[in-house]
């Protein structure tokens, strides 16, 4: 049935196809009328892969039910809300928890690790409060002293069961039901769940001020005993606050962090604009102003190092002092700048070998940019191409994340046994609070809770959620390198179609982008989702790989460990490879129209007879993009750090009030980097095209009247070609 509804919609959609071309073929025909040479690559096309493209598109129908499906399921408010031991939700409107958003833990000294809290499932009884606890208290001094003060009671029973209100209950019979804590802490909110208000004064540590309290069953303990209970929330608690503070710059700062980023797009459109007029002087200048930039870095790491040394406490090492929040502590180090000033120096001696080495192919290099930037100037509409990639990136992510979510929130509340007896064999077995109570486990297991763990179900929707799960990632990674398929596929049409011309501008067919945009996804769309689902595989396998590797850091197999570290490698060069052959073979697809396999073949075959050029002047092209690159995201935050820094004076009083100031000076440099690199990115296509355009160029004419070379007149010059001999000279 599966199969012949497949054959048929297979059937249907080569007969569109057929129909497409034909008439595409007229139109095409038609517009090459009259002209002695026309560009043959781009009249006859035709549906490509159109299995694959049956399947990509079935599966994204099914994707969009399994998000449906997912969205009928789920219910965010699992994963947004925390959940008492009833399986309540705590803070949720419309609901007696609405004003309870905080997750209270009854006896907190019986958690293990924080893992155990935030999954809760502590062997504890977990309820729903208002606030947290902020004095010491016990229930035995609470009963003492409700008898002449009744406020003790009213502020204890906040912590206690909702439905108890009997403090003359004996203590004995009131920890045994878990009516109420034996004790409460000083506590604060975290994760929206009450943990110990830990502070360390003079190197002590402390809660409230105090170094022991008292647990409820007559025993004195000590705070580090809730230290050791909630192992690792005082760094969590930390790296809250500077959370917290790095917020706070971004509220402050964000109007500024903006104006950079403006800046930066300016700066990188002027750029690339300037490419087209000066783009040998302009790279020079890129060049040597990275080498001086370098070169200052370099001195002045050099004096900051020489300041330092010497002076008390400066020879301490970057691994005795730790971590530290406060960044500037690193930069009364001389160890720091001694590192920093190495590495530039590494960096500045890359560059000069390069230069010296491989000026010549620096030269043709230029001359392939001076190209691309008449390209990209003739076509103006691809520097804003990205901005649809981002898009369709964006809406991927977005469904991705909610599915996700929908997903980790279907089921129902499922209740396990949490006992703290290590031998007790009805632990983590499910159970029903309803009528647990009246079971024997108690009787057995002493202290133990039937207690909610996580949500699920007996369905086989239920049983396969880590599977759908997994189904979700993978056909994620397949549309979000389809997107990026198809975003490569539209630019080197666009870019190939400028070379193809005869006679540029005036051969370059009327809107190039959109003409691409239309042949990319209504002829190629399956060769595209064949080239990124051979991609998403490979990504998925690494993805999978990483997690084996997050799982096995405590082993002590080495050579499990070195197998899987020899597998992550093999993977990750397998994803570089398949990235490099997919981008070529869309540039292949794009000029010839055939399917995927025919042009990855094509393009490889093409590249290897032509491995030299690949090798050097296509890396060299990158590198110098790098360069511009990092002068723009480097001459942007050099200009945001004087500023942060208040080291401009005309504009000091504008710079607002930080707790760090490298919250938004690395903010702005990443994001001019970013923006630097999308604008680029199209650049970078553009070079690529032009550069496999070469070279097809030059194996397929002579350069004679009858087959003149269709590349531009400065490359030509350079590689020493000449039209009417037809004499093809390598590059040197």
């Amino acid at each position: 049935m599966w199969t012949t509804s497949v054959r048929d919609a297979i059937h249907v959609h080569s007969f569109i196809c057929n129909h497409i071309n034909k008439r595409h073929a007229r139109t095409a025909r038609r517009r090459c009328n009259g002209k002695k040479k026309c560009n043959s690559s781009f009249i006859l096309w035709g549906c490509t892969d159109v299995l694959c493209c049956v399947i990509f598109v079935i599966v994204i129908l099914g994707y969009i039910v399994l998000g449906t499906v997912a969205w009928m399921h789920g219910d965010p408010r699992k994963v947004v809300y925390p959940t008492d031991s009833y399986g309540q939700f705590c803070g949720q409107q419309e609901t007696p928890n609405a004003n309870k958003a905080i997750l209270f833990y009854f006896n907190i000294l019986q958690c293990a690790n924080p893992t155990v809290l935030i999954n809760l499932q502590c062997p504890t009884t977990q309820l729903c409060v208002s606030k947290c606890p902020d004095r010491f208290a016990t229930y035995i001094d609470m009963q003492y002293n409700y008898r002449r003060n009744k406020s003790y009671w009213e502020y204890y029973k906040q912590f206690c069961k909702q439905d108890f209100n009997n403090p003359d209950k004996p203590v004995s019979q009131v920890l045994r039901d878990e009516d109420c804590p034996s004790m409460i802490v000083p506590s604060r909110p975290f994760l929206q769940r009450c943990f110990p208000d830990f502070i360390t004064r003079n190197g002590t540590l402390t809660v409230a001020n105090q170094t022991s309290f008292k647990d409820g069953h007559g025993k004195t303990r000590s705070v580090i005993d809730l230290r050791e209970a909630a192992n690792g929330i005082t760094s969590l608690l930390d790296a809250k606050e500077v959370g917290t503070k790095i917020f706070e710059d971004y509220a402050s700062s964000w109007f500024w962090i903006l104006i950079g980023l403006v800046i930066s797009m300016l700066v990188s459109l002027i750029f690339i604009l300037l490419l087209r007029f000066t783009a040998g002087i302009l790279f020079w200048m890129v060049i040597f102003g990275v080498i001086a930039a370098v070169g200052y870095g370099i001195w002045h790491c050099y004096w900051e190092y020489s300041s330092l040394k010497g002076k008390p406490d400066s020879d301490i090492t970057i691994s005795d002092i730790g971590f530290q929040t406060d960044f500037r502590v690193y930069l009364q180090l001389s160890q720091t700048w001694l590192i920093f000033m190495i590495s530039l120096a590494v960096i500045e001696a890359i560059i000069i070998l390069v230069l010296i080495f491989l000026r010549n192919r620096v030269r043709i290099a230029i001359a392939l940019l001076k190209e691309g930037s008449k390209a990209v100037g003739c076509i103006m509409s691809t520097l804003f191409y990205p901005i649809i990639t981002f898009l369709l990136l964006a809406l991927c992510i977005a469904y991705w994340a909610v599915t996700a979510v929908f997903l980790a929130s279907s089921g129902d509340a499922v209740y396990k046994v949490m006992s703290t007896l290590p031998d007790c064999k009805y632990t983590n077995l499910t159970c029903d609070p309803e009528t647990f109570s009246q079971s024997n486990v108690t009787t057995l297991c002493p202290g133990s809770q039937c207690t909610f763990a996580f949500y699920g179900g007996e369905s086989l929707y239920h049983r396969y959620i880590f599977v759908l799960q997994l189904c979700n990632l993978l056909v994620f990674l397949w549309l979000v390198n389809f997107t990026i398929a198809l975003g490569q596929c539209t630019l080197a049409g666009a870019f190939a179609s400028y070379y193809w011309a005869l006679r540029k501008p005036e051969d370059i067919p009327p809107c190039p982008l959109g003409s691409s945009f239309g042949r990319a996804l209504r002829y190629h769309t399956g060769s595209l989702a064949f080239g990124a689902l051979i991609l998403s595989v490979v990504q998925f396998i690494r993805i999978i790989l990483e997690y084996l590797d997050h799982k096995l850091k405590g082993a002590h197999n080495a050579c499990t460990r070195f197998l899987l570290c020899c597998l992550k490698c093999c993977f990750w060069c397998l994803e570089h490879f398949i990235k490099f052959m997919n981008r070529n073979a869309y540039i292949m697809i794009s000029i010839y129209g055939k399917n995927f396999c025919a042009s990855a073949r094509d393009a490889f075959f093409l590249l290897m007879r032509n491995v030299m050029r690949v090798a050097v002047l296509d890396k060299v092209t990158d590198f110098l993009l790098f360069l511009g690159k990092l002068l723009i995201s480097g001459s942007v935050g050099v200009l945001a750090f004087f500023f942060f820094t208040r080291q401009i004076p005309v504009i000091q009083e504008e710079v607002p009030s930080l707790n760090y100031y490298w919250v938004p000076l690395l903010t702005v440099i990443f994001g001019s980097y970013m923006i630097a690199h999308g604008f680029f990115n199209v650049y970078a296509m553009c070079v690529d095209t032009l550069f496999l355009c070469f070279c097809e160029d030059l194996e397929r004419n002579d350069g004679s009247p009858s087959k003149p070379y269709y590349m531009p007149q400065g490359l030509h010059r350079i590689l020493n070609k000449n039209d009417q001999a037809g004499k093809k000279y390598a590059v040197s």
